[in-house]
């Protein structure tokens, strides 16, 4: 059940089980007090019928009756005992409150009429009745009422959470979410989380910018040193590195601009089986191409290349031939057979600097990072699995038109 369901079904539970209990207890209280007035008169028209009837009187002239056959037989039998009492009975005439005590030659009783006491009870259950069904009606009502406001903004909070998660860590939930109570104090406390998450992040990627741009001048010099090296297997090893280390640093100068969003898509219609094999083609692996059905799309040929370009190197590096190119319409799937992409990767997405997989191969992490950022830039989405039989999947689903 939704929290909302919950307090409106609490609140419900509630009113019901009070206004039972109070309907309840004044429905017992009229009831007595009713038949404590009708013993109150018989037991007085009692007392006097029998104060008369010593005297000489006739008793029937004050309502009373002498062995009455109508009499309840555990009343006829508490006076006949020498005792006087009185009992609510009911009979052919309908219900009655008795009063009887004896007398020299029987019983004298007096019969008082329930008949209206029991229908003014009767009407009175109906009023409580009817006030216990609004009084639950209006409470159940404030109690949604009540529930669908802190729903709402609950829901507004958790949906800027998510914004949050997904990487708009600009998002202020406090913005939209209004009071001064609980939930105002949870939005305020991860509105303070999403800033100084905001801020550590900034901080990374300026940090990683500073990096790349400071090391680029002095590896520049050191590429431009390397080419002077006279030949032999030692200038080739230093070579080597130095592309080595120029093409991380490239990649982390690209992982900044893609991080800081500032990149913007080039887009133009391009037939995408002849995209595809273009960029396998430029990349010299050995790869399989299939294309079960081929379209003509709108986005960044560049970006693409370099997409598709990290995947295949990514599964001949990290994976096992034979790797597979799928095309069927706009989703295009990357398949190894290989150990597969690691847990984590599968949990969180690519992380820079994290393989988490030493079956895998060793790496930077760069490569799928930066995959899923022009992936984000072009509209595209990147997916993550490994097949049942073995091997990891990438599987790219570009944008319609």
């Amino acid at each position: 059940m939704t929290l909302r369901r919950q307090i409106a079904t609490a609140v419900a539970a509630i009113s019901v089980l009070v206004a039972v209990a109070v309907g309840l207890l004044v429905h017992q209280a009229m009831i007595r007090q009713h038949v404590d007035q009708a013993r109150a008169t018989a037991l007085s028209a009692l007392d006097s019928s029998l104060a008369g009837y010593a005297r000489g009187d006739d008793p029937t002239g004050r309502g009373a009756t002498l062995d009455d056959p109508a009499l309840p037989e555990r009343l006829r039998a508490l006076a006949s005992g020498g005792r006087q009492g009185s009992l609510l009975a009911t009979d052919g005439r309908g219900e009655s409150l008795w009063a009887a005590g004896p007398v020299e030659h029987g019983v004298l009783s007096v019969r008082v009429d329930f008949a209206q006491d029991r229908q003014a009870i009767a009407d009175l259950d109906r009023i409580i009745l009817l006030t216990v069904v609004a009084a639950v009606f209006t409470t159940v009502l404030a109690g949604v009422l009540v529930a669908d406001r802190i729903s709402r903004r609950l829901r507004t909070a958790a949906v800027a959470a998510r914004d949050i998660a997904a990487g708009g860590t600009d998002t202020r939930i406090g913005e939209l979410v209004d009071g001064k109570d609980e939930v105002a104090d949870l939005a305020a406390a991860v509105d303070q989380m999403s800033r100084t998450l905001h801020r550590r992040l900034a901080d990374e990627q300026r940090f990683t910018a500073d990096v790349a741009h400071e090391l680029r001048t002095p590896l520049t010099g050191l590429v431009t040193a390397a080419e002077l090296l006279p030949p032999g297997r030692p200038t080739e090893l230093v070579r080597n590195r130095v592309q080595a280390l120029r093409g991380l640093v490239e990649d982390l100068l690209e992982v900044s601009r893609l991080d800081a969003d500032a990149e913007a898509p080039d887009l133009s219609a391009i037939p995408l089986e002849r995209a595809v094999r273009r960029t396998v083609s430029l990349t010299g692996l050995d790869v399989t191409v299939e294309v079960a059905a081929d379209l003509r799309v709108r986005t960044d040929l560049r970006r693409l290349d370099r997409i598709l370009g990290n995947l295949l190197l990514n599964a001949h590096r990290h994976g096992a031939a034979p790797v597979h190119l799928h095309v069927d319409g706009r989703r295009i799937t990357v398949r190894d057979h290989g150990p597969g992409y690691p847990d984590d990767l599968l949990r969180h997405g690519p992380q820079r600097f994290r393989t988490n997989a030493p079956e895998r191969g060793r790496g930077h992490g760069l490569g799928l990072t930066i995959a899923t950022g022009h992936a984000r830039v072009i509209g595209a989405t990147l997916t993550f699995t490994n097949h049942p039989t073995g091997g990891a999947t990438a599987t790219l689903t570009l944008p319609p038109d």
